[in-house]
């Protein structure tokens, strides 16, 4: 075995046999990967092969389209193998009213993705898939390029490829420490020590074992998944074709061909973890024994909607692990707080997601950035919190919705409460119904004695929540609303060269003494990687506060900045830090009550802060506004946050002060146009596409990014964010639709709301600019809002407030 190498992948199944294929395809020649056991062990081997593009989020959507790529042309004809991939297409059938509209919108995504879903009737149905009995259905979606692929021969087509590339791969080779050392990794194998410049978790099965060797925390358990292949069926074998395969999501099962006979399986509502402690050293390429009981229901059910499937007897049933993260998606990407570690693992759906994951995950490594937007992928979208509780909480949650409609807004309730700010009681009490955001419990709504203060049922009609986000956006908009803003990110900078490090994180320059600066640090190619709003409480100190969701991928960027100066300390204070916004005409009425500083706008100014104390306690307030009003972000002491609120609330009781929870704000924060990361924000744009061209101080401080960024804007086939006033009153859209101009798809809705303050349906939607000069944005513009277009027009000006009085006020 050679002792050195640029790049070792851990892990031999699809998803590390395509990282390294595509890592030799850009023209890394010295890599390696081993193996503790043969390629395909852990899950790949006995997987069913499925390839699907229908996925509930573009980047996902993406994955598995390249996969299918790959599978059905690409790799073939580059390595010479054969990998058997069934171009077959897909079904997914329902007799459910809210499934059918789930199909809907995935077919408006799918079109603005560049992929083709058809919805059929259940006559239609028939058609192309005779064995199906129809009665009961009201429809199915159809997936045409859809496939299944032998994942074993996939998988050595892969390490195939990657060997004529110049990688090398060690099989029964199995990873028993690895450390860092003078700036590499050091890997030590039972067969001896290999160094490398990149290390890459794609262990699978194994990853949790493989991550605590790392010094990383993988939230991953193994799944028990069944599926019976049965043996010669004469209907199957009779027919002049092979059929799609096929799934009843509400049902929960699946049913391919499988030669002659078929595959049917099942995700029980009651799924069961597995080795969730470590995994049994002598598992390999080993099968559990069959529990058909746990599963017997479910085929049942498959058998009654294809009773054709019903005929062939039983030849095996393959009963194994597949791994599951807390929200079913794969973990891509860098290994959090570990320099040049990578991680590609946890997917539900290895061989569907595992072509394109390893492509996907090879750009990054090579060019510095993901290809597409990372966020419902990154190895870094959870914390602290999710301990084993957690994790084998949530993987059981999502093994059981492994098929669950997704509705919008939808709030899961496994592994809640992981982290509550000290008046999570009292805001209970106020009604607050809470949802999940990084592990923090945050008020969405209140029900404000209208309602009981629990979730309204999950619907795509209008929510149950909407006459009560009316009160509290009327609340802050007439009167005073506080809110419970702990969730941020939140980050100290000082030192020496704490200006130096401000003034080369992003494209704006520091604020100067008591002034308030928001900063986008861009990725290489220019897109937003972070948005920080950026305060300096002192010449050599600042506070940055960024999204909740963020915490670890901010503070990766952050520490790896800082290893650019020498003389800056960083501290990580999201946990100490709280956080209420008091926004409303009569914030400053209120808080002037509890304070002796001067809160005019004369001597506390927009976009400025200073230290004040307000009863007592002493509080950073920020004058800065996410909802259109004036107001103050008091950041203070976690510890003193309950007799912050309570002074609050006293001092606010004679103006009306009510509480707002997130969706108020979402509503009033797309009435101004405000931008939100992760939604509009991301690496696959620009500050200038996104219309924050503002915030961008070129020609100071160089930042990276900065060349790339100026150089898109003059390239042909840019986007542009855009506010968008949706003529309906009969839908409530959300995000995910599709944007069609002159009826072809012109863009994506990234969020949408009711404007309660200006009553119109909004939506801020990305559009790439017209193809010919004669077109224009407004040309015949709609939404695609679960398959019923909506007439959209585009505003020049935010809706509410355009010149933003209100927020100086």
């Amino acid at each position: 075995m050679k002792s050195h190498a640029r790049a070792v992948v851990i892990g031999g199944g699809v998803m590390g046999c395509s990282l390294l294929y595509h890592l030799t395809r850009l023209g890394w020649r010295d890599v390696v990967l081993l193996e503790k056991n043969e390629l395909t062990a852990g899950s790949t081997w006995h997987a069913a092969g499925l390839c699907t593009h229908y996925a509930h989020n573009p980047t996902v959507m993406n994955l598995r389209a390249h996969s299918v790529r790959l599978y059905q042309s690409i790799l073939p004809r580059e390595t010479g193998k054969a990998v058997s991939f069934h171009a077959t297409g897909a079904l997914r059938v329902t007799g459910n009213a809210d499934r059918m509209r789930e199909f809907r919108h995935v077919q408006g995504l799918g079109k603005a993705a560049g992929f083709d879903f058809h919805i059929l009737t259940p006559a239609e149905l028939k058609e192309i898939y005779p064995l199906a009995q129809t009665d009961g259905l009201l429809g199915a979606i159809h997936e045409p390029c859809d496939g299944y692929v032998d994942p074993s021969q996939a998988t050595h087509a892969f390490a195939a490829g990657a060997r004529t590339g110049g990688a090398e791969i060690y099989r029964q080779c199995a990873v028993k420490a690895i450390r860092r050392i003078k700036g590499e990794w050091l890997v030590r194998t039972e067969n001896g020590d290999i160094r490398a410049e990149h290390i890459v978790n794609a262990a699978g099965t194994w990853c949790r074992e493989i991550g605590a060797m790392m010094g990383v925390d993988l939230p991953v358990v193994p799944m028990l998944h069944q599926y019976i292949v049965t043996d010669r069926i004469g209907a199957f074998a009779e027919l002049q074709r092979e059929l799609p395969f096929i799934r009843d999501p509400d049902e929960s099962w699946y049913l391919r061909q499988e030669r002659d006979g078929v595959i049917i399986g099942a995700y029980e509502k009651n799924g069961r973890p597995w080795a969730v402690d470590g995994i049994p050293p002598e598992f390999g390429m080993q099968l559990l024994p069959p529990e058909l009981e746990r599963i017997e229901a479910i085929a049942f059910q498959a058998m009654r909607r294809v009773p054709a499937a019903a005929d062939g007897g039983i030849k095996t049933v393959v009963h194994g692990p597949i791994t599951f993260t807390p929200d079913a998606n794969p973990l891509i990407g860098p290994a959090f707080a570990l320099p040049n570690a990578w991680v590609l693992t946890g997917s539900s759906m290895g061989v569907m997601e595992g072509g394109g994951s390893g492509a996907f995950l090879a750009e990054w490594i090579d060019r510095g950035e993901p290809p597409m937007d990372a966020l419902p992928v990154d190895s870094r979208r959870f914390g602290d919190y999710a301990d084993r509780g957690y994790r084998v909480a949530k993987a059981v949650e999502c093994f059981a919705a492994q098929f669950g409609i997704h509705y919008p807004y939808e709030e899961r309730p496994a592994a809640r409460r992981r982290r509550v700010t000290p008046i999570y009681e009292r805001l209970k009490q106020l009604g607050a119904v809470f949802g999940s955001v990084y592990g923090w419990e945050r008020p969405n709504w209140f029900a404000n004695g209208r309602a009981r203060a629990t979730e309204p049922a999950l619907s795509f009609d209008r929510a149950g929540w909407f006459g009560a986000v009316a009160e509290e956006c009327q609340t802050v908009c007439q009167r005073v609303g506080v809110a419970d803003l702990s969730m941020f990110a939140k980050f100290e900078v000082s030192g020496a060269d704490a200006t130096a490090f401000v003034e080369t994180l992003g494209a704006n320059r520091a604020p100067r003494l008591g002034g308030i600066a928001l900063t986008h640090a861009l990725t290489p190619s220019g897109g937003i990687h972070s948005e920080f709003t950026v305060t300096r409480i002192a010449e050599d100190r600042f506070y940055l506060v960024s999204a909740a969701a963020a915490e670890r991928r901010d503070h990766d960027l952050l520490r790896t900045h800082a290893g650019l100066h020498r003389r800056v300390e960083l501290n990580n204070v999201t946990r100490g830090v709280g956080v209420l916004g008091v926004m409303g005409p009569q914030a400053r009425t209120v808080v002037a009550k509890l304070t002796d500083a001067d809160l005019s706008q004369t001597a506390f100014p927009w976009l400025s802060a200073q230290r004040i104390d307000i009863g007592g306690i002493p509080v950073n307030a920020l004058r800065i506004s996410y909802v259109g009003e004036s107001g103050w972000e008091l950041h203070h002491d976690i510890h003193r946050q309950s007799e912050l609120f309570a002074k609050l609330w006293a001092a606010g009781e004679e103006f009306g002060i009510k509480p707002y929870g997130a969706l108020a704000m979402n509503s009033m924060r797309l009435e101004k146009g405000y931008r939100a990361w992760g939604s509009e924000l991301t690496t696959e744009r620009t500050p200038y596409e996104a219309g924050m061209g503002l915030f961008v101080k070129p020609g100071g401080e160089h930042f990276q990014g900065e060349a790339a960024m100026l150089r898109r804007q003059s390239e042909p086939g840019r986007w542009r964010l855009r506010l968008l006033d949706l003529q309906t009153a009969e839908h409530d859209p959300f995000y995910g639709h599709a944007v069609l101009r002159d009826g072809e798809p012109a863009g994506l809705v990234t969020s949408a709301a009711f404007g309660h303050r200006v009553d119109k349906m909004l939506a801020l939607a990305w559009l790439r600019e017209p193809s010919q000069a004669s077109q224009s944005y407004q040309a015949e513009l709609f939404v695609s809002v679960l398959g019923e277009p909506v007439a959209a027009q585009t505003l020049d000006t935010t809706a509410y407030d355009a010149a933003n009085l209100r927020c100086k006020g």
